[in-house]
């Protein structure tokens, strides 16, 4: 069995990444068109697919509203990520938030979106397809953050 690292791009265009001990890229999602209890079960399903792996800990980025947002957009962003770290902690997975300033320096990635898929293709070279297009930037930045949070939990990031 093999505990796995999950990194988390919280949003719509979102992604939940999973990667391995070594680093090794298991699994990427794009985040789960839900919100409510509906994504905390899309979720449970994506973890249970890769049974009897576990996940030892979730890294989530830590995000707020920004300002020019309706406030709609926000009440259901929050709504979601809300469901998100309540699915995670109801599945008994510890969650680790960071924010962008702080994981994205550690990688070496800037606000660029296209820099994290860059930066993803280099640390990831034979999986460079899932981070080609420009949608696919959530995709770079929740493996980009399960990696942050395999380096800092080994002291190296």
């Amino acid at each position: 069995m093999t505990a796995l690292i999950l990194g988390v791009d919280p949003g719509r265009k979102g992604a939940l990444a999973l990667i391995d001990d070594e680093g090794r890229l298991v699994d990427v999602h794009d985040m789960p068109d839900a919100t409510g209890a509906a994504l905390g079960a899309l979720i449970r399903v994506l973890l249970a697919d890769h049974a009897p792996h576990t996940v030892k800990v979730a890294w989530v980025e830590q995000v707020g509203s920004m300002p020019g947002q309706g406030h709609m957009n926000v009440f259901t962003f929050g709504a979601g990520y809300g469901a998100l770290l309540g699915a995670l902690g109801a599945l008994g997975v510890p969650v680790e938030l960071r924010t962008p300033n702080v994981w994205k320096k550690a990688m070496r990635v800037t606000r660029d979106k296209a820099g994290s898929r860059q930066r993803a293709a280099e640390l990831w070279p034979s999986e460079a397809a899932r981070f080609a297009r420009v949608k696919d930037d959530g995709r770079a930045e929740a493996c980009l953050i399960a990696e942050y949070g395999r380096r800092c939990g080994k002291g190296t990031a």
